[in-house]
C-alpha cells in the first residue's frame, strides 16, 4: 500500500523540497500551507505529474484553535482521495524565523515562533495521533541552532530545543504503536528562510560556509532527500534520535 505522509509547511522552502522527495520515493503528500494557495497547488501538480497523488489544505500552525477544524477536512481529504481513514507519516516543518538579539526581543515575537515551533507542533501532533496509523513516522524540524549559539536566535532556538524534548516524549509514548519518532536538525540551508538571508547575503552564506566541514551552506535537496529516507522502511529502527543534517558545522 502506497504511503501517505502530511507535511506541514510544504508549499515553499524544506517542506516544498521534502514534498517533493517523498513523491520522487514513491509515496503520496497531504501538503499544507498558511496562506499562499497558488504555491501549494504548484507542488501539487508537480507532485501528480509523478504520477503520486497530492492534496493541498490550508492551515495556520500557530493558531491552535483551528486545529479541529483542519482535522476534519484532513479526515474528508483521505476519504475522497485515498479512501483511506489514516496517514502514514507526519512531518512537522512549518515554521518562520526572526532574529533578534535577547535584549531587544518583544513578547509578540517570543509568543510568535513558541505558538509555530513548539506550541503548535505539539497540539497538532495531539490532534492528529488518532489520525496516523501504527507503525508510522513522525518528524519534527528542529535547527542545528539548538547544539550551538549563533547571536540573535535565542527565542527560536529555545522554541527548537523544546521540540527535541517533545521528539523524546512522543517517541517513549507512541512506541507501543509502533510509531518512530525522531528530530531532524538542519544546519544553514539557503532557502528563503529569514528572507532568503543564507541565500541571499554573500557574507552570510560565506561565514555559515567558512564554520562547515564540507565547505558550502546546505541546499533544499541535502535535507528533503534525507527526510524522505527517514520515512523508509530503511531507517525503520531509527527512532528517538536528534539527526542533524548539516555538512559539518561548527564541530
Amino acid at each position: 500500500m502506497t504511503k501517505i505522509t502530511l507535511v506541514t509547511g510544504a508549499s515553499r522552502g524544506l517542506g516544498r523540497n521534502t514534498a517533493l522527495s517523498i513523491a520522487r520515493a514513491g509515496g503520496d503528500v497531504v501538503l499544507t500551507y498558511r496562506s499562499n494557495a497558488d504555491e501549494a497547488a504548484t507542488v501539487v501538480a508537480e507532485i501528480e505529474r509523478m504520477g503520486r497523488k497530492a492534496v493541498a489544505l490550508q492551515l495556520d500552525t500557530g493558531t491552535i484553535a483551528g486545529f479541529p477544524s483542519f482535522t476534519d477536512r484532513l479526515r474528508t481529504a483521505l476519504a475522497e482521495t485515498w479512501q483511506r481513514e489514516s496517514v502514514d507519516n507526519l512531518v512537522n516543518n512549518a515554521g518562520h524565523g526572526d532574529m533578534a538579539p535577547i535584549a531587544e526581543t518583544t513578547e509578540a515575537q517570543f509568543d510568535a515562533l513558541v505558538n509555530v515551533h513548539f506550541k503548535g507542533v505539539f497540539f497538532l501532533t495531539q490532534a492528529l495521533l488518532p489520525l496516523i496509523a501504527d507503525g508510522g513516522r513522525i518528524v519534527n524540524l528542529s535547527s542545528g541552532l539548538t547544539r550551538v549559539a549563533f547571536p540573535g536566535f535565542a527565542a527560536y532556538s529555545a522554541a527548537k530545543g523544546a521540540v527535541e524534548i517533545l521528539s523524546l516524549y512522543l517517541a517513549k509514548e507512541l512506541g507501543s504503536r509502533g510509531i518512530a519518532v525522531n528530530t531532524v536538525a538542519p544546519g544553514a540551508i539557503e532557502t528563503d528562510f529569514l528572507g532568503g538571508a543564507v541565500r541571499d547575503t554573500p557574507d552570510l552564506n560565506e561565514t555559515f560556509a567558512g564554520m562547515t566541514a564540507l565547505g558550502r551552506v546546505g541546499v533544499p535537496d541535502d535535507i528533503g532527500r534525507m527526510i524522505a529516507s527517514l520515512l523508509s522502511e530503511e531507517n525503520r529502527w531509527v527512532n528517538a534520535q536528534r539527526i542533524e543534517v548539516s555538512g559539518g558545522q561548527s564541530i
